[in-house]
């Protein structure tokens, strides 16, 4: 019987209604899946990993992240798959960073959890998860995983994780991937979409990393963008990537102080990662004069990159090497299948 760890790190879907006060309180995930009737249907084993105490999502840092990397690392062997509960707000984030920690994932890794707590009548909870534990167990017929790659699981859609986005603070459908297919549609049977699941080297071992450098700032542009406040921020010494959201395919106002400023960070190493303020669509910076010119000054392109997606991949990056010239390269190349390059 194939076996999966579930990871529970907190957020909404670990919330129950306490029966005494009605208050909603944190759940005992072990308590949980032996008394649920559900589970004793899915045909795996199934181990809870709890973080202790839970965590907000908005507290999630890069530290946490290398948790569950040691976690998964220290557990891979002895299950087929891994399910991390997660609150939502940062899902996406810790799904695109732990694709690129992951190196050479080869067992499924899917985050979910719910905009209603489990303790809630009409949750989404319920199906979220046990789908997911599902879709973790599932083998091909060479035995190996279906899924190899840090997914999301929500309302039906499994998805890349380095795709996703987290699009709807109240309805069910709280993630999409607008820039890429979906790896599976969850209806009445499971739809599998071969083409567009990663096809990692199995007979290689998962590498993991647990360092990330996040002297990364995020910088979106708007018309009547003020030049000594982006003077202030962008010069700060301890800065080594900018990750700017610009308008449409790439562009960018044509202000010769912002054109200087951004000359002078590259100059000075500080990597300029160009990704579009559209949630569809890719950078293609020589479209337009606009773009043309911040290509000229050392802004590398995203492409088709998600805020998530290039914030924990700069970050992951800068762990690793030094060098920016290697950084810049490797950021105009496909890791973990975070960027479609044409």
């Amino acid at each position: 019987m194939n076996k999966v760890l579930l990871i529970y790190t907190g957020g909404t879907i670990g919330m129950g209604k306490n029966p005494l006060t009605s208050a909603l309180e944190p759940l005992d995930f072990n308590h949980l899946v032996a008394s649920m009737p559900e589970f004793k249907l899915i045909k795996t084993d199934i181990d809870v990993y709890q973080f202790t105490p839970p965590i907000d999502s908005s507290d999630v840092a890069p530290e946490k992240w290398a948790q569950l990397v040691r976690i998964i690392t220290r557990n891979y062997e002895q299950y087929d798959g891994f399910v991390i509960l997660h609150g939502t707000d940062t899902m996406a984030y810790t799904a695109s960073a732990l694709s690129f920690m992951l190196e050479n994932l080869t067992k499924p890794v899917i985050l979910t959890g719910s905009q209603l707590p489990m303790g809630l009548l009409r949750t989404d909870g319920k199906e979220n998860l046990i789908t997911s534990l599902e879709l973790a167990s599932i083998k091909d017929e060479n035995g190996n995983a279906r899924v190899p790659e840090v997914c999301i699981y929500f309302s039906g859609q499994l998805i890349r994780g380095n795709r996703s986005t987290k699009i709807n603070a109240n309805g069910f459908h709280a993630f999409e991937s607008f820039n890429y297919g979906h790896l599976c549609d969850a209806g009445v049977s499971f739809e599998f979409h071969d083409h567009h699941i990663l096809k990692p080297s199995f007979d290689k071992p998962m590498i993991p990393h647990f360092d990330m450098d996040a002297n990364v700032v995020v910088f979106s542009l708007f018309p009547g963008v003020q030049e000594h406040i982006v003077y202030n921020v962008l010069r700060s010494k301890e800065i080594r990537s900018i990750v700017m959201r610009t308008f449409g395919s790439g562009n960018a106002p044509q202000y010769p102080w912002l054109t200087q400023t951004l000359r002078e960070a590259s100059m000075n190493g500080v990597v300029v990662v160009n990704i579009s303020q559209c949630v569809a669509g890719t950078v293609e910076m020589g479209r337009y004069g606009t773009g043309c010119q911040l290509m000229k000054n050392g802004v590398v392109s995203g492409y088709d990159s998600t805020v998530e997606a290039a914030v924990t991949k700069i970050m992951y990056l800068l762990a690793e090497y030094d060098d920016p010239h290697t950084i810049r390269k490797l950021m105009n190349t496909s890791l973990a299948g975070e960027i479609t390059i044409s």
